[in-house]
C-alpha cells in the first residue's frame, strides 16, 4: 500500500490516533480485515499493510505472516489492527490469546508490538489498555488488609 500523503510522518501517540485513521475504512466491512501498522522508532507511521481478510467472525493467519513485513522493513515497532463486522469492539478470547503469542514472537525477533486495536462501529478497544485495566483490578483484589486491633 502506498502511503497517502496525509499519513506520511503521522505520529501515533495513543490508540485513539490509529483508531481515528482506520475507523471509517474498517467499521462497515462485512468480513474481518487485519492490518499491520509499521512504525519507526519515533512512532511515525511508515506503512500500513493489509495482511489478511477473514470471515464474519475470525481470521486465521500464522504469526510469521504478520511479522514478515516489519522484519522486511527492519521496523522497531508495529501495531496490529482488525475490525469486528458485528460492530462490537470487544476483543474475543481468541484475540487476547493471539495477541499474547504474537507479542512473544515479536520480542524474540527484536520488534515491539505496541498494541492490538479492535475496531467496531464508531468504537474501538485497545487490547493493551484492557490488559492493563484488568491487571489493575486484580491488584485491587489483593491489596493487603489493615490489621484490626483487638
Amino acid at each position: 500500500m502506498t502511503m497517502p500523503p496525509k499519513l506520511r510522518k503521522m505520529k501515533v501517540k495513543n490508540p485513539q490516533d490509529l483508531a481515528n485513521i482506520l475507523m471509517e475504512e474498517l467499521r462497515f466491512k462485512h468480513t474481518e480485515i487485519l492490518k499491520v501498522v509499521i512504525l519507526n522508532s519515533k512512532n511515525d507511521i511508515i506503512k500500513i499493510k493489509e495482511v489478511a481478510v477473514g470471515g464474519n467472525h475470525f481470521i486465521e493467519i500464522p504469526i510469521k505472516d504478520i511479522l514478515q513485513e516489519p522484519i522486511k522493513m527492519k521496523a522497531s515497532k508495529f501495531i496490529l489492527v482488525h475490525n469486528h463486522p458485528t460492530g462490537d469492539a470487544t476483543p474475543s478470547q481468541k484475540d487476547l490469546d493471539y495477541t499474547g503469542r504474537l507479542m512473544k514472537a515479536a520480542n524474540l525477533v527484536g520488534i515491539q508490538l505496541l498494541d492490538h486495536i479492535v475496531i467496531g462501529d464508531k468504537t474501538y478497544t485497545s487490547i493493551f489498555d484492557q490488559i492493563v485495566k484488568q491487571a489493575d483490578m486484580k491488584k485491587e483484589d489483593i491489596k493487603p488488609r489493615k490489621e484490626e486491633k483487638t
